[in-house]
C-alpha cells in the first residue's frame, strides 16, 4: 500500500487532512499514533478551519521535520517548499479554501468540524488531496534518503 493510499484511508476513517498525511508516515517519524494525532489536529481545515494552507501539506510539513531531525531550518524549509509547490502544480493551489471552492464546496470558517458521512466525503476533493500530498512526500523522503 502506498503512502497516498494509507493517507486516504486514514482520512476516510475520520482523521482530518493533516492527521491523515502525518499518520501515513508514522513509522518514519518515530512517534506513536496518539502523539501524531494530537500534534496535527489543529492543522486540519487549513489551520483550524480557517481555510488557509491545506492540512495535507501542513501534515506533510510536520512529518518532514520529524523524519529529518538532523536537517537545519533552511533545509526543512526547502523540503516543505518542494512539497507545497509540487502539490500546487498537481492541484492548482495549496490553499484549503481555493481547493474546496474550486470543487464547489462551501468554505465556511466556523470552528465546528463537519459531521462525517457519505455526503461529506462525496462532495469534497480531500481524500484525493491527502493521497496526492502523501505520494509527493513519499517521493521527497525517498530522494532525501538516497542522498
Amino acid at each position: 500500500m502506498t503512502k497516498g493510499e494509507k493517507a486516504k484511508q486514514y482520512f476516510l476513517n475520520g482523521c482530518n487532512c493533516a492527521q491523515a498525511v502525518a499518520l501515513a508516515f508514522r513509522e518514519e517519524t518515530g512517534l506513536d499514533e496518539q502523539s501524531l494525532l494530537r500534534a496535527t489536529v489543529a492543522l486540519g481545515g487549513g489551520l483550524g478551519r480557517l481555510r488557509e494552507t491545506c492540512g495535507a501539506v501542513s501534515g506533510g510539513a510536520v512529518a518532514l521535520g520529524l523524519i529529518f531531525p538532523e536537517k537545519d531550518k533552511s533545509e526543512i524549509y526547502a523540503l516543505v517548499q518542494e512539497l507545497a509547490l509540487c502539490f500546487r502544480t498537481q492541484n492548482g493551489s495549496y490553499r484549503c479554501g481555493e481547493l474546496l471552492s474550486g470543487a464547489g464546496v462551501r468554505t465556511d470558517t466556523a470552528p465546528q468540524a463537519e459531521t462525517r458521512n457519505a455526503a461529506y466525503y462525496k462532495k469534497r476533493p480531500c481524500p484525493d488531496l491527502v493521497s496526492d500530498a502523501a505520494d509527493i512526500l513519499e517521493g521527497i523522503v525517498r530522494e532525501q534518503k538516497q542522498t
